[in-house]
């Protein structure tokens, strides 16, 4: 891999060799985002940043086991699971918009840009969860902290990842960019697998790192305009098992959701 590696312990985890994250804390996430475009946080850091508790957020969990196929996929898969939904963040409060469908680019996504894709949506008690207001409020405080800008419009996407036939791609389309200005990617839990690993890279240098995200409500913060990231496909961990991984994955981007018309 590249440069930044040598940061990352190792670990043995069900027989292979996985790379530890390279945590920052809650005093120097910022310094680390602005310095080289990404930053890890535990989950104990997330709580006290965004005000979340432990069991606010352990009660969000079950939601995934009420997502909805991803009908969109163009690898003809059947193990991704999805729920998504938007909202306006100012001035400190964020307002939930009409639902709309998710739309990128050609340009962020060769697999499945280009189209609109009408996913199924988050479910109104989660969407008014006040521990998941908490995470998205937060993470709006972030990005403004790294471009200064006063709005930005969000958008959510819950996932599964499973491998009931046999594999599951976390990103179908590869190394990429999301097209907006900071991607968060909370690690919801993971079960029964090996694999998943997240790489993120330079765009425009020779620095990468690889690790693996175990502990549940731990996440990767991103400068989308600095770093490309992609996750390794999953398999199950044993012959008889079917092996999950669930994420949260946040966006924001200033000056408007993405759509045919931006």
């Amino acid at each position: 891999m590249r440069a930044w590696d040598y940061a990352c312990g190792l670990l043995c985890f069900a027989g292979a060799i996985v790379f530890s994250p390279p945590f920052s804390t809650p005093h120097d996430y910022l310094d680390h985002l602005a310095q080289r475009g990404f930053a890890v946080l535990d989950a104990a850091a997330v709580r006290v940043l965004s005000g979340a508790s432990a069991a606010g957020l352990a009660a969000l969990m079950p939601d995934w086991d009420r997502l909805a196929p991803d009908e969109y996929l163009k690898d003809g898969g059947r193990y991704r699971w999805r729920r998504h939904a938007s909202f306006i963040a100012r001035d400190g409060a964020l307002c939930d918009v009409p639902y709309r469908p998710h739309w990128q680019p050609l340009d962020y996504n060769a697999l499945h840009g280009g189209m609109e894709r009408w996913f199924q949506p988050v479910e109104p008690a989660t969407l008014a969860c006040a521990d998941w207001r908490a995470l998205a409020g937060w993470l709006a405080r972030v990005v403004t902290a790294l471009r200064g800008e006063p709005v930005w419009y969000g958008e959510v996407h819950q996932f599964r990842i499973d491998t009931a036939d046999g594999i599951g791609r976390p990103t179908p389309e590869g190394a990429h960019r999301d097209g907006v200005d900071l991607v968060a990617v909370f690690l919801v839990g993971r079960h029964d697998i090996k694999g998943g690993e997240t790489r993120v890279f330079e765009l425009d240098g020779p620095n990468g790192q690889r690790f693996t995200l175990e502990e549940p409500w731990s996440v990767l913060l991103m400068d989308d305009e600095r770093v490309i990231h992609e996750s390794t496909p999953i398999q199950p961990a044993h012959p008889d098992a079917v092996g999950r991984r669930d994420t949260l994955v946040v966006t924001l981007r200033a000056g408007g959701f993405l759509d045919p018309g931006a």
